[in-house]
């Protein structure tokens, strides 16, 4: 399998700090529906994110050669994985994770683990929509041509931060915490979830980072929820027996 090694940057590393910031702030007033664990948007990502790259910036010029040099990669078994990365309903992911876990996570055998990830999921996907529209990135296909994996139809919303990397992310955080004997694993995977967005051509590098970011700050912020401790602690005596 190809890899692509991104070092990690400043800005793409959660300071301690910050997630016990997070974890610590009060709940909004307004209850949060009843498929979430909170209201609102959550984490404010524009006060969390570094902004997105400006045209002209070298990280702007970064993303747009990060795109064209990985156009080659979709006919291999690494292009195969990003196609596969596509899918992010909680039967995907649990599937996508198995392997890294060190054993078969289903909703049917896991529900207390996907019950869990199903009610995070819109937690995530309302921080991230929250944030896209003020920053407006353009996906990288609208600069440069090139194939990518996903039809165009089904990105049409900006590109910054990744949505799929801050879900994968959030998601590798949690089960890293209910499996922590498979940590170095499950981050991996992880990662290379991201990683698939910029492979596929459908997100620029930057959006990727920028979603690691995001996904431990929500995660962070989740875990000042009562609720989603509780969820936590039964996921986590499901999967011992």
């Amino acid at each position: 399998m190809t890899f692509i090694p991104v070092p990690f940057r400043v800005n793409g590393i959660v300071p301690l700090a910050l997630c016990a910031l997070l974890a610590a702030m009060p709940a909004a007033a307004q209850t949060a529906p009843a498929d979430r664990y909170l209201s609102g948007e959550g984490v404010d990502l524009v006060q969390v994110l570094p902004p997105a790259p400006e045209r002209g910036t070298p990280r702007y010029e970064a993303d747009r050669r990060t795109f064209r040099e990985t156009r080659k990669l979709l006919g291999t078994p690494r292009g195969a994985q990003a196609v596969g990365d596509v899918h992010e309903d909680v039967t995907s992911m649990l599937a996508d994770f198995s392997p890294a876990a060190g054993r078969t996570l289903t909703p049917e055998a896991n529900p207390a683990l996907a019950a869990l990830l199903a009610r995070m999921r819109p937690d995530v996907a309302a921080a991230v929509t929250a944030a896209k529209p003020v920053w407006q990135r353009q996906r990288p296909f609208h600069l440069d041509k090139g194939t990518t994996c996903q039809p165009h139809d089904q990105v049409a919303d900006y590109d910054y931060p990744s949505g799929h990397t801050t879900w994968g992310t959030a998601v590798a955080l949690v089960l890293v915490e209910l499996m922590p004997d498979h940590a170095t694993e499950i981050l991996a995977r992880g990662r290379a979830y991201g990683d698939s967005r910029y492979i596929c051509g459908v997100h620029n590098l930057s959006a990727v980072e920028a979603g690691r970011l995001a996904g431990a700050s929500v995660v962070a912020r989740l875990h000042g929820d009562v609720a989603f401790r509780q969820d936590v602690d039964a996921a986590r005596q499901e999967l011992a027996q």
